[in-house]
């Protein structure tokens, strides 16, 4: 059970850094100033965002699994 705390909140962290490390749609103040050019010529580093974007789903989706299977033991 202690085991499981500690995974949970380690998945809890990679959940958290998964997200804050995520760029937003329009990149903040950067998206405002270009007007959506970065659309029209393409995004660098889509990949990365990408893999990033999955890495975080997995990790949310571990996360409940944890919770309710801690929630229920």
């Amino acid at each position: 059970m202690f085991a499981l705390k500690i995974f949970h909140l380690i998945v809890a962290i990679a959940v958290i850094v998964g997200v804050l490390l995520q760029s937003g749609k329009s990149a903040g103040m950067s998206g405002v100033i270009d007007g959506g050019a970065s659309q029209f010529f393409g995004k660098k580093n889509k990949g990365l965002d990408a893999k990033l974007s999955k890495f975080t789903t997995v990790a949310a989706i571990v996360f409940m699994l944890t919770s309710l299977i801690i929630a229920f033991i």
